[in-house]
């Protein structure tokens, strides 16, 4: 079996149905620097500059930059940068080979490429999807070596755009920017400060790891073998604020379907604390029960009720994107997609890190009203069984999380005691801030709730939760 090649394409040898790049890649300089080349980005961002290089657009290809690995940035050269995308809904699936990736390297091996590569004069935009764990002095020291190297060569700045789940994405990635800058040479700072945008966007579209059935589908439908291949959902958004170096990009997106908006707040909000909040409640109850995808957990009918529950009556009040009900549904339609095989333990990684941003703002907001935080205790004792490291069967699992050494030896010793679980794990002003450890409304509802998985297991404690909430069933 060939592999997938710009050769390939070039002899035009594959099915008809399968949609292909129809631009004439070779000739292409990167317009747009992307750090965090992953399953992601490859099935949102990147899905949009093909979108635009269709249409004629030559300003849009990619230079992928992986910033530790090696694996996935060697495997896509060796394609030419192409992957084949299979994109599946209720309706079907559909397929297409995504062009927009021109080239590829890696920052940890080759960081002067990349310094090179921001400061290219063809680059405009440099493109992020990192964790929120990467807002560091790194990734700063890395832009700004880029950005020094522009400036000094006398080009225009950049359009900088966070992709990821991080609130304020790109209001925070400005001001590392800036302080990294200024620690050097202040007139750079203020070059950054009055030439380069940092628009915050909020984006989504759920991609599951690439895994050996999607190279399976992608070598059936198109004959070739693809070790880059990947799935995602026929749901994408991005949303992005009008805050462009080039004014004239946002009609440029906004003709792809990218949401252009003075405003990101509302829709970051809403994305974070529905989807997101959402997302890590059912990664830890899956887990701790042994459902090992997204789709399986929703599929059972007492953890939807909860997810629907938790959207509607506790999160939904404090928010003001428009339409919020449709959103809602939209979500619980995108859970139960069985194509996407979204594992549990994947969306599980990161837990302490991504709480304070899923859960707190509902829950600061509700405790202040002395409004109803139920839903949130009983996912915060969820979490706290989840670090013992093994469901409720017995079986073991791995934690990945920067603090998950420390939080699972906290867990393990204090073991079968709800009281002195919750004191300790909650005395993690990281995770939980300050002012929660010493307040009776939340400590007592999480001890209590965490007694019950301990006793029941973590199924039946959510029946019982459920029983307990009948003015909501």
């Amino acid at each position: 079996m060939r592999a997938l090649s710009q050769t390939v394409l070039d002899e035009r040898t594959l099915p008809p149905s399968l949609r292909l790049p129809d631009y004439p890649r070779s000739a292409l300089a990167p317009g747009v620097v992307h750090l965090g080349l992953g399953a992601f980005h490859r099935a949102h961002q990147a899905a949009v500059f093909d979108a635009l290089l269709q249409g004629g657009d030559t300003r849009w290809g990619v230079l992928g930059v992986a910033m530790r690995s090696t694996e996935l940035a060697d495997a896509l050269a060796r394609q030419d940068g192409l992957y084949t995308l299979q994109v599946a809904n209720a309706e079907g699936r559909r397929w297409q080979v995504v062009g927009s990736v021109l080239d590829t390297c890696v920052a940890a091996r080759e960081p002067e490429r990349v310094t090179a590569a921001i400061a290219a004069p063809a680059t405009r935009w440099v493109t992020l999807t990192v964790t929120e764990k990467a807002y560091g002095p790194a990734l700063a020291a890395q832009l700004v070596a880029g950005l020094s190297a522009r400036h000094a060569a006398g080009l225009g700045g950049l359009t900088i755009a966070s992709c990821d789940n991080l609130s304020g994405n790109g209001g925070k990635l400005r001001q590392l920017c800036l302080d990294a800058a200024a620690a050097q040479d202040t007139v750079l700072a203020q070059w950054i400060e009055s030439s380069c945008a940092f628009p915050n966007s909020m984006v989504d579209r759920i991609v599951p790891a690439a895994t050996a059935q999607h190279r399976a589908d992608a070598a059936r439908m198109t004959g070739l073998e693809d070790a880059c291949a990947l799935g995602t959902e026929a749901f994408w958004e991005w949303v992005i604020e009008r805050h462009f170096v080039d004014p004239a990009d946002g009609a440029a997106l906004a003709a792809m379907g990218v949401q252009v908006v003075e405003d990101v707040r509302p829709f970051e909000e809403a994305k974070l604390r529905m989807l997101n909040g959402s997302h890590t409640a059912i990664a830890l109850m899956g887990a701790v029960m042994g459902l090992p995808t997204v789709a399986d957990c929703v599929a059972n009918a007492d953890i939807r009720w909860f997810v629907h529950h938790l959207m509607t009556d506790i999160v939904m009040p404090q928010l003001q994107r428009p339409g919020l009900p449709a959103y809602r549904d939209a979500l619980l339609a995108r859970f139960a997609n069985p194509d996407l095989h979204h594992k549990v333990h994947q969306i599980a990684t990161d837990s302490s890190l991504k709480i304070p941003l899923r859960w707190l703002p509902t829950l600061h907001t509700r405790l202040a009203a002395g409004a109803d935080v139920e839903p949130l205790a009983f996912a915060a004792a969820v979490w706290m069984r989840y670090l013992l490291a093994e469901d409720d069967q017995g079986q073991p699992y791995a934690i990945s999380d920067p603090a998950g050494e420390r939080l699972q030896a906290i867990a393990k010793q204090h073991r079968g005691d709800a009281p002195g679980t919750v004191a300790a794990l909650l005395q993690q002003p990281a995770i939980w801030g300050e002012t929660l450890p010493a307040d009776p409304r939340w400590t007592s509802r999480v001890g209590f709730w965490l007694e019950r998985i301990q006793t029941l297991g973590a199924v039946m404690a959510l029946v019982q939760f459920k029983a307990g909430r009948s003015p909501y069933a």
